[in-house]
């Protein structure tokens, strides 16, 4: 039999035992005020529910005029990205379990607000293509695949991992202070063609980034490094950028 409990109390119940949340949800609509406010839910969960299934549970049969961004609801799109009890997080990935009796959700900062916890990502995109993050060769198409070495690929494997959720540049205090600031995820992105052995672009790429807009910018917080819910070393690849700029390719 389902098991219900008070919203303050903790929890250590089995997985399909029903449980109460509290969200505290930033709530945000220009048609309607021109500041934003908080409301406050109680939803019915289980501990191994995402945040994003209480969200969901709160739009579905609470509040039809939440509005958020999801998609594959698995870690994969990264269109859920949202602050999660002041974390930057994918909605997708947090369970209930973990944030039990009460949660606090709200939009990523840095980017400019539509409507409750969905934010305008343009900014964030116009960094993202400044940095040329598709494969460039001029060398005419092979006769068969450009092989590359273990080595080769292993210098720029864990950049290809970027799901551009924009965790890593709305966690930077750079970027909140600075919108011409291109970001961690553009630079991760640049990152995984300057070192593509099969690439041949990597100045114009470097030029980019040698701006006062560029890497320099980064103030080494480590920030965006723990955010990214992918795992990816941020900070050493930002890093690894900086130094091709001082010394090694531009």
């Amino acid at each position: 039999m389902a098991v219900t409990r008070e919203p303050g109390d903790r929890t250590d119940a089995a997985p399909d035992e029903t449980v109460q949340l509290l969200m505290r949800i930033r709530r945000y609509n220009p048609e309607l005020r021109a500041d934003p406010w908080w409301d406050e839910f109680t939803v019915d969960v289980e501990p191994t529910d995402r945040i994003l299934d209480a969200l969901h549970e709160v739009k579905w049969h609470h509040d039809g005029t939440l509005a958020l961004r999801r998609s594959c609801a698995h870690g994969i799109c990264g269109s859920d990205a949202m602050l999660i009890n002041g974390v930057n997080r994918l909605a997708c990935k947090v369970l209930v379990k973990d944030v039990m009796p009460k949660v606090t959700v709200e939009p990523i900062r840095g980017l400019t607000p539509l409507k409750d916890l969905i934010v305008d990502m343009e900014p964030f995109f116009a960094g993202y293509r400044s940095v040329l993050p598709f494969l460039i060769n001029d060398e005419g198409e092979p006769d068969r695949e450009r092989k590359q070495s273990p080595e080769e690929r292993e210098r720029y494997d864990d950049t290809t991992k970027c799901i551009l959720c924009a965790a890593c540049t709305t966690s930077c205090p750079i970027f909140w202070g600075d919108e011409e600031y291109v970001g961690p995820a553009a630079i991760v992105n640049a990152h995984r063609f300057i070192f593509d052995s099969r690439d041949r672009a990597d100045r114009e790429r470097l030029k980019v980034l040698s701006e006062k807009t560029g890497v320099f910018r980064c103030r080494t917080t480590f920030n965006c490094t723990e955010a990214c819910p992918r795992g990816i070393k941020v900070t050493r690849a930002i890093q690894d950028v900086k130094r091709a700029i001082l010394f090694d390719r531009y």
